[in-house]
């Protein structure tokens, strides 16, 4: 009898494991085709929809660095990199199956500063103490920060606003100033009290990721770590597997999508050999999601 208990009980334990599967947003070059979706089981081998779920129709109707996240209502929420430059807004819209999608709209974040010359790579976080979600990214506002070796029109530092319903939200604030030009940064929130910053280090010749710790999701986060990828890689984001992480991110000079693992964002292992994406995946956001949302998308209408 015990031994059968224990049987159930691990069987329970497996079943629950394998509820929730991994999903990965992305666009393909040259970013006017629109949002892309991976999914994995094991959070190593990824396979594509083949299909592309959202055209974008805003700014300049382009749509990179697709992010997305879900609230405690279930609401898919998506944000993304709506125009190279000229603009002080990012794009938005939601989805409650990530099948179909509310129109999509611009929200201006960087209006209050005139001479803002970008607004890239948005990335949600849903900050589960505050109950809010918090919008990070990078904007370039000349002759406000050192610039090092940076054009002042190449000078990135990172902004954030929060929300709790994508129509009214807090007055932009500088989110992480490292003393250098700094991009396509992601909120990890490890435990209570316990938040690293993923990075990325735009100036040359560096142009690769670190990370940041802080004690709340807003920071203040310390200063940038050593460097732990090749040069020329960009768009990390990151998984949590088992008992540890993966971090994804664009070595786009090969071409490839690399990947190191942690378990304390302190010592990392290339795992490049050891994940598969599809052929043109460009940087989005890994998130998780329950298994009938994964059997939705297969089942999904006008699936070829």
């Amino acid at each position: 009898m015990k031994k059968f208990l224990i049987g159930c009980f691990l069987l329970l334990m497996l079943s629950a494991c394998s509820s929730k599967v991994y999903l990965f947003s992305s666009f393909r070059e040259p970013a006017t085709d629109g949002l892309h979706l991976a999914y994995s089981k094991d959070g190593y081998h990824w396979k594509d929809f083949d299909t592309t779920f959202i055209k974008p129709s805003v700014d300049s109707n382009v749509m990179r660095d697709p992010s997305i996240a879900q609230g405690p209502d279930g609401t898919f929420h998506l944000v993304f990199t709506s125009a190279w430059k000229g603009t002080k807004t990012f794009g938005y819209a939601a989805s409650k199956d990530l099948i179909h999608w509310t129109a999509q709209r611009t929200i201006p974040v960087m209006q209050y500063e005139p001479t803002t010359v970008n607004v890239w790579a948005p990335e949600l976080f849903y900050d589960d103490e505050a109950n809010a979600f918090i919008i990070i990214w990078a904007s370039t506002v000349p002759f406000r920060f050192e610039k090092g070796q940076e054009d002042e029109n190449n000078n990135h530092r990172m902004y954030y606003t929060t929300t709790k319903d994508f129509q009214t939200f807090s007055p932009t604030k500088l989110f992480y100033d490292p003393g250098f030009s700094v991009i396509d940064c992601e909120i990890v929130k490890r435990a209570k009290n316990d938040y690293v910053l993923v990075l990325k280090d735009n100036t040359r010749p560096a142009r690769n990721i670190k990370v940041a710790f802080a004690t709340s999701a807003l920071g203040p986060y310390s200063k940038a770590s050593e460097s732990f990828t090749p040069p020329f890689t960009e768009g990390p984001t990151v998984a949590k597997v088992k008992d540890g992480y993966l971090v994804y991110y664009d070595q786009y000079r090969d071409k490839i999508f690399g990947a190191m693992k942690t378990k304390d964002f302190k010592t990392f292992t290339d795992a490049t050999n050891e994940v598969s994406l599809p052929q043109g995946h460009k940087h989005g956001t890994v998130f998780i999601v329950k298994k009938k949302v994964l059997t939705n998308l297969l089942k999904r209408p006008g699936k070829s």
